[in-house]
């Protein structure tokens, strides 16, 4: 099995700054993308940023210039980091990695992290 767990949630100011941090472990043969996602309340969950093995990024259009994701492959984590946040930018915020591993060994499968809360104030 494979687990993913995020850290780095919070309560901060518009304008203001946080760092999210997501590890994958168990049984990795390898991760291929690994994404931040969040969902505000009422609203479908949006991909936020992703970034794939060989650190190509792919932002969403109301983050670019603001957040900044990376990874460190040797730990197999992913980092995501929030600038300049905005009121618009509260929601809980999930990491997906899409992996390789043991269970299947050849498919490639998703997995999700229970979520941490970002909340902005106005």
């Amino acid at each position: 099995q494979v687990q993913v767990v995020e850290s780095g949630g919070g309560l901060v100011q518009a304008g203001g700054s946080l760092r999210l941090s997501c590890a994958a472990s168990g049984s990795i043969i390898s991760i291929n993308a690994m994404s931040w996602y969040r969902q505000a309340p009422g609203k479908q969950r949006e991909l936020v940023a992703a970034i794939s093995s060989g650190g190509s990024t792919n932002y969403a259009n109301s983050v670019k210039g603001r957040f900044a994701i990376s990874r460190d492959n040797a730990k197999n984590t992913v980092y995501l980091q929030m600038n300049s946040l905005k009121p618009e930018d509260t929601g809980v915020y999930y990491c997906n990695a899409r992996v390789r591993d043991y269970t299947t060994i050849v498919n490639l499968n998703d997995y999700w992290g229970q979520g941490t809360q970002v909340t902005v104030s106005s």
